[in-house]
């Protein structure tokens, strides 16, 4: 997992409350491996015509919207199933924010833990960055996460809040297993000093 920078990008609206993981990856795509690339997934009935040819319509088919970096989505976006696949299509897409009043809970738990921010802000703060980038697209987005700040296109700054273990390990570029990894030369001492007492005794017998 690459750490996370800040991204100064162009951004999309995805300005549908209730916004299902469905929609973000057809259920069909989630017998495939985590090898292969699920951005060519996203919004794959969305995106696409049944005969394959885009749809000129879809926002990210929208050139002013195909370099985007983060999405601005509505209430509950992401709900439904827990599929981790949802994530992984928007991360490997190259989405590496989505800011909205709120998201399915497994989304953004999932999201967390794969390198993708969920950013979540008060409802009016969303719907005037979502108004700032379908009046004008193509316009950017700044995300800190080591400020914990979003600048709309205006300049007008937003806080959010995190968690700082997740926090720390985007900014890190390190999952769980990372992590605890990185503190093996800790555990084997604690290990020693556990098994200490025990053997002590074993030896005395």
């Amino acid at each position: 997992m690459k750490a996370f920078q800040a991204i100064d990008a162009p951004a999309a609206p995805i300005a549908q409350p209730d916004f299902d993981t469905d929609q973000i990856i057809p259920s069909r795509y989630l017998q495939k491996l985590r090898d292969n690339d699920f951005g060519a997934f996203l919004f794959r009935d969305l995106r696409f015509r049944k005969d394959g040819t885009e749809n000129p319509d879809f926002v990210i088919n929208k050139p002013a919207y195909r370099q985007s970096r983060v999405l601005v989505a509505e209430r509950n976006f992401a709900c439904g199933s827990s599929r981790e696949h949802a994530v992984w299509a928007l991360h490997d897409y190259g989405i590496q924010a989505v800011i909205a009043p709120s998201f399915g809970d497994i989304f953004f738990a999932n999201a967390l833990k794969n390198g993708l921010l969920p950013i979540v802000l008060p409802h009016p703060a969303v719907a005037d960055l979502l108004a700032a980038i379908e009046t004008l697209p193509g316009s950017r987005i700044r995300v800190d996460l080591e400020t914990q700040t979003v600048a709309a296109p205006d300049g007008t700054t937003h806080a959010f809040s995190i968690d700082p273990f997740s926090k720390y390990c985007l900014l890190n570029g390190i999952d769980e297993l990372d992590y605890t990894l990185g503190h093996l030369d800790r555990i084997e001492e604690f290990e020693k000093r556990h098994d200490a007492p025990a053997t002590a005794r074993a030896d005395r017998q």
